[in-house]
């Protein structure tokens, strides 16, 4: 009768811990960007330049690239359930206080406290998941989790030019507060306690880790701004010099933050580079797309949310077919072939002139949506799939570390691109669109190329993650 018992609970927990990590990702995903509709209406109310507020947008995402690496040896030493449960409630914390902010000083330490939030939500649940499903089951399950990742970022600037036309700029940070609270009912029944045994923390390799991650994060938000090019070079160079400094510390410390044998896993050091490699590209394509049609069609925030909206739809298709493709194909095949129908989707998107309907766009991201859900899917499951017991704490944090840090380049990236194209009159006839349209071409060439990476994968790796559909 016990076994029957544990058993069914076992059951629920398989059933529900997809839906709290689904919950904490979507929730993550919407604070992160429906903040960029919203920064005009927030400076106006706190009395602030619109371009000061990037603080307000560069204190999150430093916090997340700062803390992060630190998830793996919380869950190892208190739990993941409690840990988990404890982020949850920063999170929420942060956003009440995000809320009630009267001054841009005090938005920017309530992201701070989101962040630490967020930094531990995501690698923390994930990690849970891994624990949970035998390796057959993972694909299916992380499947499902990862979908909010695509339907977040589309529906951030569609609900947050909603909240502030019809409503105010606080309710981009109040909704949160409902998705976390029902996120903390289920993790008190259902989140399960892994730990693990903690020799020490590696204080010394955490502080170059972030402080790696402090100055790459702080480069890739200063790039397409107004500060000067040396300045940046510089920050980003000291940077990769501290990632130097953090990979002579590994060699030598008997317990480091993230063993450097993790990259003696093919399949791990493939899935770290190919989605470094390929979010280069399309990470840019949720900023750039709406910030065409706004500024070069003259049309609404709204108007724009409303066409990458089917984004978020056509995700729901990709997460349902992509086991099948997997199961057929493989991880080698489809993820170079897929990485090469992204890259010329992207390019297409430079096809329509200004006086083209804006419409033309939705097909175009309508099946860019489908092929991005395959190719996170494949990218996040590939990358822990052969990792032992003893590597999936600090193999998944480094996971989430770097995949944050390859989204902010990707966006710097698509950015400076555009600046580039913008100040470069005679090429694009004094035209701003023409602009947007050369960098679809740069940002859609670069994500073929990274599909390159993916050659490195053994054409049998993956296998055994694979499942009946």
């Amino acid at each position: 009768m016990n076994t029957t018992i544990k058993e069914r609970s076992n059951t629920n927990v398989k059933k529900i811990l997809p839906v709290i990590l689904a919950t904490s990702i979507f929730m993550q995903m919407l604070d992160s960007t429906i903040l960029n509709t919203s920064i005009t209406s927030i400076a106006k109310d706190l009395n602030e330049s619109p371009l000061e507020m990037q603080n307000a947008i560069i204190s999150y995402v430093l916090t997340l690239a700062l803390f992060m690496p630190v998830s793996g040896f919380l869950s190892d030493k208190y739990g993941t359930k409690k840990v988990f449960i404890a982020a949850l409630h920063l999170f929420s914390i942060g956003s009440l206080l995000c809320a009630i902010s009267q001054n841009l000083t005090h938005l920017v330490i309530a992201r701070v406290i989101q962040g630490i939030g967020g930094s531990l939500m995501t690698p923390v649940g994930k990690l849970a998941l891994i624990r949970t499903f035998p390796k057959k089951e993972l694909l299916k399950a992380m499947n499902f989790a990862i979908v909010p990742a695509l339907i977040g970022p589309v529906l951030g600037p569609l609900v947050g030019g909603y909240m502030v036309d019809y409503l105010s700029w606080h309710w981009i940070f109040l909704i949160n507060i409902p998705i976390a609270l029902l996120a903390i009912i289920l993790s008190v029944q259902f989140m399960p306690d892994y730990k693990s045994p903690v020799i020490d923390f590696d204080l010394k390799g955490f502080l170059i880790f972030a402080s790696a991650s402090l100055l790459l994060s702080i480069a890739l938000e200063l790039f397409g701004s107004t500060v000067r090019l040396s300045p940046i070079l510089m920050i980003l160079m000291s940077g990769f010099m501290m990632l130097y400094w953090y990979y002579r510390h590994a060699v030598r410390d008997d317990n480091p933050l993230f063993p450097l044998n993790l990259f003696q896993v093919r399949t791990f050091r493939v899935g770290i580079l190919g989605n470094l490699a390929t979010r280069l590209g399309f990470s840019s394509i949720p900023l750039l797309l709406p910030m065409m049609i706004q500024i070069a069609y003259g049309q609404s925030a709204v108007t724009s949310g409303w066409i990458v909206a089917p984004m978020a739809l056509t995700a729901m298709f990709g997460k349902s077919a992509v086991i099948k493709i997997l199961n057929i194909f493989g991880y080698r095949k489809t993820l170079m072939i897929n990485t090469f129908i992204i890259g010329i989707l992207i390019c297409t998107l430079a096809i329509p002139s200004i006086h083209t309907s804006i419409y033309w766009y939705v097909p175009i991201i309508a099946v860019l949506g489908f092929f991005n859900s395959i190719q996170f899917t494949s990218m996040n499951s590939i990358s822990i799939a052969d990792l032992r017991n003893y590597h999936t704490s600090s193999g998944n944090s480094l996971v989430s570390v770097n995949q944050q840090l390859a989204i902010g380049f990707g966006i710097a990236l698509g950015l400076l691109v555009l600046k580039i194209f913008q100040g470069d009159v005679k090429l694009i006839h004094n035209e701003i669109h023409n602009a947007f349209r050369y960098t679809f071409l740069v940002v859609g060439a670069l994500t073929i190329l990274s599909g390159l990476v993916f050659r490195r994968l053994h054409f049998k790796d993956g296998d055994n993650l694979k499942s009946p559909s």
